[in-house]
């Protein structure tokens, strides 16, 4: 479980990234779980885009992407989606 001060500063870190998975509107198929699994593994941070569904849609494919690929939920800013799981590259070093 992240901590207040980790999501806060995984939140600045994910400004200047462009999200790396698009969800269209086929919704959320194994290959995209597939490809959002891949991008955690390469970043650990990744930004997805989700095309056209209302917020109350967006934030049920939040919890089932982190539920599919044992990722936790960073933030949900209209369509984009924010996730982050630690790989064993310790890519980014969170606070305490």
């Amino acid at each position: 479980m992240l901590t207040s001060k980790q999501i806060a500063f995984l939140k600045a870190l994910s400004h200047h990234k462009n999200p790396i998975v698009t969800i269209g509107a086929k919704g959320l198929t194994d290959s995209v779980i597939k490809e959002i699994n891949l991008a955690l593994t390469a970043h650990e941070l990744i930004k997805i885009q989700v095309q056209g569904a209302d917020r109350e849609v967006r934030a049920k494919l939040m919890h089932d992407i982190c539920a599919e690929t044992n990722a936790e939920s960073v933030n949900l800013i209209g369509k984009l989606l924010l996730i982050f799981r630690p790989s064993d590259k310790k890519i980014i070093e969170l606070p305490k």
